[in-house]
């Protein structure tokens, strides 16, 4: 997701087995973000693991990662990330992303598959991603007069 407008950019559809959120997200910033620019990526306490962190920091993005204290030997992340103004940001701006999931959800009907197959599925997560953006465009532009 765009932080800026809130749109959604990419958006894949992994099988569950506790890693696939972390497995998606490097595999979307290593596709559709290319560049030598440093970029934030921001996630929830499930992304705070050392080779999320790694991995991020070896394809210069910076990990905006909500920290993880009460995991075993405390959070992945350093002071010199934490330590920005830009990182008590993009943890308020987080929400979004999770807002953009509960729409998809409710309105768009991905609580519950209902297609067979990971190519069926992902096929109506576009669906619903775009249409998703659709409404955040038409809300984001100025009311003609």
């Amino acid at each position: 997701m765009e932080n800026r407008h809130a749109l959604l950019v990419d958006f894949q559809i992994e099988p569950a087995d506790g890693y696939a959120e972390r497995r998606a997200a490097i595999a979307m910033v290593d596709a559709n973000l290319p560049g030598s620019h440093r970029i934030t990526l921001a996630g929830d306490k499930g992304y705070d693991t050392r080779n999320f962190v790694a991995n991020c920091r070896a394809l210069t993005v910076t990990p905006h990662v909500a920290r993880n204290e009460a995991r075993p030997g405390g959070s992945a992340l350093d002071a010199r990330t934490v330590r920005h103004p830009g990182y008590a940001i993009s943890q308020w701006i987080r929400k979004r992303v999770e807002e953009t999931f509960g729409w998809m959800k409710t309105i768009g009907g991905l609580r519950k598959t209902r297609y067979r197959g990971r190519a069926r599925v992902q096929l109506h997560a576009y669906l619903v991603a775009a249409a998703y953006n659709l409404i955040r465009i038409a809300k984001l532009s100025p009311a003609s007069t």
